[in-house]
């Protein structure tokens, strides 16, 4: 099999192993991660309406300062737990999408707490 296939089915099996156990609603909110090469983004999802709640990314038109790294990583971390207080939201269950917990997924999550997020 090829590698980054591989790689990508395993992900896939970690992700829905995550997914059976978490749910987020309108108290709690799953704050969901993706990962791209060159972006991060994440998003406070309640799974009940279906609907998302608050979302930050590296590519708002708002965003300064690097995109692909653990500082752009920080910052979106903090702009998620902004957005997060200006829609009443303080606590949320982390999805952290079937990938490591490590480097910019870590970053984002510790910038989200150290900005007033619970989970």
């Amino acid at each position: 099999m090829d590698r980054n296939k591989n790689r990508t089915v395993r992900r896939n099996r970690r992700k829905r192993g995550i997914r059976k156990m978490i749910s987020g609603d309108a108290q709690r909110p799953r704050l969901t991660v993706y990962r791209s090469l060159n972006h991060i983004y994440a998003q406070l999802i309640d799974d009940l309406c279906g609907k998302t709640l608050a979302s930050a990314s590296s590519r708002d038109k708002g965003h300064s300062g690097p995109s692909g790294n653990i500082e752009g990583a920080k910052v979106v971390g903090t702009k998620i737990a902004e957005r997060a207080k200006e829609a009443g939201i303080e606590n949320a269950v982390f999805d952290r999408n079937g990938l490591l917990y490590h480097g910019r997924v870590k970053a984002l999550a510790d910038a989200a707490r150290e900005s007033g997020l619970k989970f």
